[in-house]
């Protein structure tokens, strides 16, 4: 509240910082061997928003101050950036605008320069954009400074563009007053973002690591302290945002990607420069995490359950692989922190390493099997091909979805049972309940209300507790695994799920309810029927059971958003009943 009342009138440290946009060419060319590596092919005739949604620049400079999606733009976007306010309805999410300001196409017009002849058109091109972004966003003006991790983001990606150039350990004077500016706009909100207990604190200590160790690198005296800072805090936020089965403080897949995408420029910027090794902790913790991915992402795809909060971040994309791909991120951090290959044979999985000089061991991790991550409250079930993921409340941070008991289903890279994901921060009140809501996943819902009483934007109260917990279990040709909770309003939810070879088993006893509960399911795209208590769509199949009488059995529209702004229909099994019992789902697939 005081960081925010400080802001408002103009009183915090960071509203007195100053600066003058820096001048000259920030990269200049190098006589560096061409590589055959393929480089990412956007931001040539178009951008590319949240790994989606592509948008035309003719081969001109993007508009810095508007959505591309809407055409909407900041009005006065030269005053000071604590005058423009956070939710503009006439602007709409302002990650729209942020997006091309986080310089992804720095690392794209890098690698394209090391790819081709061109190498001075295209360093000209990266040039002119980074003169034109400084130009129409002076220091500390406009909705680009607005963020402590935006400003973070563009750093790690000047610097990782740097090392793709060949630059890092001999860079250009107004590359290196670029970082500078960006580190004195960072550093006086360092405790907000800290505060926040997310991905924010670990960019913006990765920031201060990366930009303070260069500038000190190159004489620049107050560079170590900013290096000094942002050490500390990425040994702090390891030690107290991992748990020790791996599990990150967001409860978010694509939140977590970012976390270790972060760690692992790190890492390799540590190397580079030749700095002080981290801690024992920091490197377990690390370890942990990359664990954690790797256990919850297909290796035939690459995608993994739409969990938690997604709202399209991703750092170090040095692919043309899509973003709900996350094998490059287990590739490399596997790499980094346990000296092995999470994926054998090559693939795109491998370019980032490349791209980075990362040599590859030659040793490959076991594929993953079952796994439970309790620190964090997440399940993981697997035989043949098929994989569940069921998420239970293990809350030490704050939860952003009421996600309780949800079950995720996967087959042979197939997500048959679905999470519906974010969809945008800033919409419309019906979304912004719908998608984070009870009512958007696989789970029970009572008297048609979430699991945890919303208190704002961000922000659930009431954080569920674990009241019953079976370990996973293998019992003859099936795993197994059960736990529950009751909620301030005495509701209960009970759930046992029983994977086999060829179907899953998922038995909820439910009780405490007033009016009705609602068991949902949220169904594969595809053309699905009811017969009976018989759901399918020619080749699965869903049999429903119940001790009690169920009232309603129906098939209804639905949304998911896999990609932030994006928002799909799909059918979604309902089932309404209004006395306590048990119900029984069988879904059942063809070998």
């Amino acid at each position: 509240m005081g960081y925010r009342l400080g802001i408002k009138l103009g009183l915090h440290p960071v509203c007195r910082i100053r600066a003058s946009a820096p001048k000259g060419e920030f990269f200049k060319a190098v006589d560096l061997v061409p590589t055959d590596l393929p480089s990412r092919l956007n931001w040539q005739q178009s951008g590319i928003l949240f790994g989606r949604w592509f948008y035309p620049i003719g081969g001109g400079v993007p508009d810095w101050h508007s959505n591309p999606l809407t055409g909407a733009k900041v009005v006065a976007a030269d005053r000071d950036w604590w005058l423009i306010p956070d939710f503009d309805p006439n602007v709409g999410d302002i990650k729209a605008i942020w997006e091309a300001s986080r310089f992804d196409w720095v690392l794209s017009f890098a690698q394209q320069a090391r790819v081709c002849d061109g190498n001075a058109e295209t360093l000209g091109r990266l040039n002119h954009w980074l003169k034109d972004w400084c130009q129409q966003n002076p220091p500390y003006k406009g909705p680009n400074w607005k963020c402590g991790q935006e400003a973070s983001i563009r750093v790690i990606h000047l610097a990782v563009g740097s090392l793709i150039l060949g630059r890092a350990l001999e860079p250009e004077q107004s590359l290196l007053e670029l970082v500078r500016i960006h580190l004195q706009r960072i550093e006086p909100t360092l405790n907000y973002a800290m505060a926040q207990d997310n991905n924010h604190g670990t960019s913006e200590a990765a920031a201060l690591y990366i930009g303070g160790s260069w500038l000190h690198s190159q004489g620049l005296m107050e560079g170590e302290y900013w290096f000094q800072l942002g050490r500390k805090w990425l040994e702090n936020r390891a030690a107290q945002l991992i748990e020790e089965d791996g599990s990150f403080s967001q409860y978010s897949l694509n939140y977590h990607r970012l976390m270790l995408d972060t760690f692992c420029i790190v890492e390799i910027w540590r190397r580079v420069f030749d700095l002080m090794q981290f801690s024992l902790c920091w490197s377990e913790r690390s370890r942990a995490a990359t664990h954690w991915l790797h256990s919850m992402v297909c290796e035939k795809t690459g995608d993994a359950p739409n969990l938690g909060a997604n709202d399209g971040a991703r750092l170090l994309q040095l692919t043309n692989s899509d973003y709900r791909d996350f094998r490059p991120t287990v590739q490399m951090a596997m790499v980094l922190f346990a000296n092995t290959r999470a994926y054998s044979g090559e693939g795109s999985w491998n370019l980032p390493l490349s791209w980075l000089g990362v040599e590859l061991p030659n040793t490959t991790a076991p594929t993953p099997g079952s796994r439970l991550f309790n620190d964090g409250g997440f399940a993981i079930l697997r035989r043949s091909g098929a994989m569940v993921m069921l998420r239970y409340p293990r809350f030490r941070f704050r939860p952003s979805q009421a996600d309780a008991l949800h079950v995720d289903l996967w087959l042979d890279g197939r997500n048959l049972l679905r999470d519906s994901g974010t969809f945008s921060y800033n919409t419309d009140t019906r979304w912004l309940n719908y998608f984070p809501g009870t009512v958007s996943h696989n789970t029970v819902q009572f008297d048609d209300r979430d699991q945890m009483p919303r208190i704002s934007r961000f922000l659930f109260g009431d954080w569920l507790k674990t009241s019953y917990f079976e370990p996973i279990c293998e019992r003859g040709n099936t795993t197994t695994f059960a736990v529950s909770y009751r909620d301030r309003q005495k509701a209960g939810h009970w759930r046992e799920v029983s994977l086999a070879d060829n179907g899953l088993r998922v038995i909820d006893k439910i009780e405490g309810f007033v009016n009705k509960a609602i068991l949902r399911w949220k169904l594969e795209p595809g053309h699905w029927r009811i017969e009976g208590h018989r759901i399918f769509n020619g080749e699965h199949t869903l049999i429903l059971e119940a001790s009690m009488p169920i009232t309603r059995l129906e098939l209804v529209a639905g949304y998911e958003s896999r990609y932030y702004f994006d928002k799909e229909k799909l059918q979604v099994l309902e089932v309404e009943v209004h006395q306590p019992g048990s119900l029984t789902t069988e879904y059942q697939w063809t070998l």
